[in-house]
């Protein structure tokens, strides 16, 4: 099995993802095109088995913003988080942002 990127480019796709995560772990990733901080966090990644939710700040900013808003945590890109059960149990940004550190994430709280 290998990563497979699926596009969120509105809310609604969004309002998806926070509902499907209670009943299966769900990966977001914030990526930004023209940073290269962003292109090594979307190499790490495209390194995880199943489905990546992926944001790209600068075609979906609205967005971006409403999952600063529903979620708390300030937005930075790239930005990854793991949610479960509506709320996300865990994220990181910049260089921190590491297909070790997802796998880890996902697993741990089961």
């Amino acid at each position: 099995m290998e990563t497979q990127f699926v596009p969120v480019s509105d809310v609604n796709t969004l309002d998806h993802l926070f509902t499907r995560s209670h009943q299966t772990p769900v990966v977001l990733f914030k990526h930004s095109t023209t940073c290269p901080i962003s292109r090594a966090a979307y190499q790490q990644m495209s390194e995880l088995e199943g489905e990546v939710a992926l944001v790209v700040v600068q075609t979906a900013r609205e967005v971006s913003r409403d999952i600063a808003t529903r979620t708390g945590i300030r937005h930075e890109s790239p930005q990854a988080m793991v949610l479960r059960d509506g709320k996300v149990v865990w994220s990181a940004s910049h260089w921190d942002v590491t297909a070790e550190a997802v796998k880890q994430a996902m697993s741990s709280h089961v």
